[in-house]
C-alpha cells in the first residue's frame, strides 16, 4: 500500500518540477524546444491552412442564380461542426506556422508568377521574425474569433470574420510572397 502512494507522490512532485514545460519559446531562442517543422509553410498553407479557411469561407454566402437566392449556412449541429473543425484546424494551424527553422518553401521549389524566391521569403522572415510572428498571430485570433461565433451560431459575425480572415491572410502573403503588390485594407 505504501508503495502506490510513494509512486504518486512520486508523480506529482516531478509534474510540479516542469512548470515551464508548456510554455512557448521566443523564435531564434536558444531553448531546446520538441517542436520540428517537417514541411514548409508552403506546404502546411497547401495542405492544412487552405482548405481550413476554404471551409470557413464556404460556410456562408448568398448566391443568386435563375432559380432564386441561396442564403447558405450551417442549418444544423453537424454543418456547424463542420464549419467548427475548419475553424479549429486554422487556429491551430497558424500556431504550426510560426515553428522556428520552417522554410517559405521545399528545396528546388520555383517562385510563382509575381511571387518572391523562397529564398528571399526565408530571408525575409529571418530578417524579422516578430513580424512574420505577428501575422501569424493575427490570423490565429481572427480564427479564435471564428470559433466564438460559431459557437453563437452567429452567422452574420462569422461572414463578417469571414473578411478579416482573408484581409489578414492577404497581408501576409503581400509582405512576404508577392510584396510589389498593392496591400489590402486591414
Amino acid at each position: 500500500m505504501a508503495l502506490p502512494a510513494a509512486l504518486i507522490v512520486l508523480a506529482v512532485s516531478a509534474c510540479g518540477e516542469r512548470k515551464d514545460a508548456g510554455q512557448a519559446q521566443p523564435r531564434g531562442s536558444t531553448a531546446a524546444t520538441p517542436f520540428l517543422p517537417v514541411v514548409s509553410v508552403k506546404e502546411l498553407m497547401d495542405s492544412t491552412v487552405d482548405p481550413a479557411a476554404d471551409g470557413v469561407w464556404d460556410a456562408v454566402g448568398t448566391v443568386s442564380s435563375a432559380k432564386g437566392v441561396d442564403h447558405h449556412q450551417p442549418r444544423n449541429a453537424e454543418e456547424w461542426q463542420a464549419v467548427r473543425r475548419h475553424a479549429v484546424t486554422l487556429a491551430e494551424a497558424m500556431n504550426a506556422v510560426m515553428v522556428d527553422g520552417r522554410h517559405a518553401a521545399p528545396a528546388g521549389t520555383k517562385a510563382g508568377l509575381g511571387e518572391q524566391e523562397p529564398a528571399q521569403i526565408d530571408a525575409a522572415i529571418k530578417a524579422n521574425p516578430a513580424q512574420f510572428d505577428q501575422f501569424a498571430t493575427a490570423t490565429r485570433d481572427v480564427a479564435v474569433d471564428i470559433i466564438a461565433a460559431i459557437d453563437r451560431k452567429d452567422t452574420e459575425a462569422l461572414m463578417r470574420l469571414g473578411g478579416t480572415l482573408d484581409d489578414r491572410c492577404e497581408a501576409c502573403h503581400v509582405t512576404y510572397w508577392y510584396p510589389n503588390s498593392p496591400r489590402p485594407k486591414t
